[in-house]
């Protein structure tokens, strides 16, 4: 990152090769065919894609679902992905992307901002725990259809 000033902004097609490598080197691997295409079905459904770019390069990204709630008439917002370029950690850009995902939401009108951390990313756990997201007012169940 240098000294370079971090700066985030919504995700562009410019920006699908780039996120592609950040979520291949997580274990994800995809392309920029893919990006592109999930970052339209993003855009389609109200939900937002935001990066975290210092000199001219994305060095993190955030996806975020707005979903209506069915008990209410109200919406909330999930964070689905947030990764950070490895060599770029532990120097504030996913508290960063979190604090931009927490305004979209606000601007949104979600009522509540969640997020889910598997258990293999304990850094991301302690992250979310450090910003006030409470670990026990759900647990996650998966099972595929």
């Amino acid at each position: 990152m240098n000294d370079a000033r971090v700066t985030v902004r919504a995700a562009t097609d410019g920006d699908a090769d780039r996120l592609a490598s950040l979520l291949t080197d997580e274990g994800y691997p995809a392309g920029g065919s893919d990006i592109t295409a999930r970052l339209a079905r993003f855009a389609a459904h109200g939900s937002h894609v935001l990066v975290a770019e210092a000199g001219g390069e994305a060095v993190g990204f955030l996806a975020m679902l707005v979903l209506p709630r069915f008990e209410s008439s109200e919406t909330f917002a999930r964070i689905v992905t947030l990764v950070v370029d490895a060599g770029e950690r532990e120097r504030g850009i996913g508290k960063l992307l979190m604090a931009a995902a927490e305004k979209t939401a606000a601007e949104t009108g979600a009522s509540f901002l969640e997020v889910t951390a598997g258990h293999h990313r304990p850094d991301a756990r302690r992250l979310f725990e450090s910003l006030g997201y409470d670990a026990s007012v759900a647990t996650y169940l998966r099972k595929r259809p």
